[in-house]
């Protein structure tokens, strides 16, 4: 009856190497993720400041504005990291959230361009036209999973 009661302690040993192993990773993505957001707030900041004091600011604001919604994709991927090192479980909210940001990134920076663009052909239009759709779609329906998921709860969680 003992031997039910107490787990095998070889499993307990594997289930506490992967986790530490786990934990590492997680670490390693971490310092990774942090060092590049803040490397990518620093040269942003730099070329907004050359952008600012050039002139070239309104030429510039939409690469400006990729770089800033990147670095806001690169801080919430490590949020995500983080709330899965601290609770070791995998919630979709954040990644449904980087998934958001990505796709408002790209709405954004293909209107944009898009109105940038002089003499745009039928084609180019077809096609813009065509990926607003998509990104449109795909934005509700993030949206949509994010208002379930928040009305259900914490239950969501996944074990990691």
């Amino acid at each position: 009856m003992t031997a039910a009661a107490d787990p095998d302690p070889t499993r307990r040993r594997i289930t506490l190497a992967f986790s530490a192993v786990e934990d590492v990773v997680y670490v390693g993505l971490g310092v990774l993720l942090a060092s590049g957001a803040i490397f990518l707030l620093v040269t942003t900041a730099i070329s907004f400041g050359t952008s600012l004091f050039a002139g070239t600011l309104p030429k510039e604001f939409i690469a400006l504005l990729d770089r800033i919604l990147l670095i806001l994709l690169v801080v919430e991927l490590l949020y995500t990291v983080q709330v899965s090192f601290r609770e070791h479980v995998i919630t979709p909210e954040p990644f449904l959230l980087v998934g958001l940001i990505a796709a408002t990134r790209r709405v954004l920076i293909l209107t944009a361009e898009f109105g940038r663009m002089e003499g745009t052909a039928p084609a180019a239009i077809t096609n813009f036209l065509l990926e607003l759709s998509v990104l449109t779609v795909l934005i509700l329906a993030i949206a949509l999973s994010l208002f379930v998921l928040r009305k259900r709860g914490p239950v969501a969680a996944v074990k990691a």
